[in-house]
């Protein structure tokens, strides 16, 4: 059974009298330990179909199963819960907090999904998943001196360090040029694999996907190949 499911989802929003349809009935598994790649045009309902799995918003029919829970029936203290303990997030832009060093950063994370290890356990943590990323270095480090291929691992290690099931990741590499881009799919790509965790990613850049596992291309809020 797939960790992640989602069953003949459905988003639509009306305009006055006018309804119209987002996603029109999408089905998607997701395997631990692999990466899914959502790709298609602008409108295509890829960023909204990543939001619906996510928990941000509500699909308006259909089933979203984690776990072998249908989250569609949880209330919104439940999914914000699950959320917090079970899912990660990286966006095109870092959103580092300013006035937080790179370690500072991760220790907020931690408390964020009420991490129950003492303050010394979570410190070993830190340092082993600034590691893993290649930011060990960098941990007193504010995020006004870092460039942007070091804020995006340092996003990334906030992502990961509460070991969450699910990374959703929303054009994460965007905002960064080729190189910088490759080496942050090639440390997705790593953290997905040595974690085990289950990757969902939308992005309109066709370098990275060959970093996918599986393709999942869009059109008019439809899968059109998978």
């Amino acid at each position: 059974m797939a960790l992640f499911t989602m069953e003949e989802i459905r988003k639509s929003f009306t305009n006055g009298e006018v309804k119209e349809e987002i996603l029109k009935g999408v089905n998607l598994s997701l395997s631990e330990g692999e990466i899914t790649a959502l790709v298609g045009a602008s409108g295509s309902g890829k960023s909204t179909l990543l939001t619906i799995a996510a928990g941000l918003q509500p699909a308006s029919d259909g089933r979203v199963l984690f776990e072998g829970k249908n989250l569609t029936k949880f209330s919104a203290e439940q999914v914000r819960k699950i959320r917090a303990e079970k899912f990660g997030f990286v966006f095109q832009f870092a959103h580092l907090v300013s006035f937080l060093t790179v370690e500072e950063q991760l220790m907020l994370m931690l408390d964020v999904a009420e991490s129950k290890k003492n303050k010394r356990e979570q410190k070993k943590e830190i340092h082993q998943i600034l590691k893993l990323v290649g930011m060990d270095h960098r941990k007193n480090a504010y995020p006004s001196s870092l460039s942007g291929g070091e804020k995006q691992r340092v996003a990334i290690a906030r992502a990961i360090i509460h070991k969450p099931k699910v990374l959703f990741a929303d054009e994460p590499t965007a905002s960064l040029d080729s190189k910088r881009s490759k080496d942050v799919m090639t440390l997705i790509l790593n953290v997905t694999r040595t974690l085990n965790i289950t990757t969902l990613m939308v992005t309109h850049d066709e370098e990275m996907l060959p970093f996918a596992d599986h393709i999942i291309k869009m059109s008019d809020g439809q899968v059109l190949q998978s």
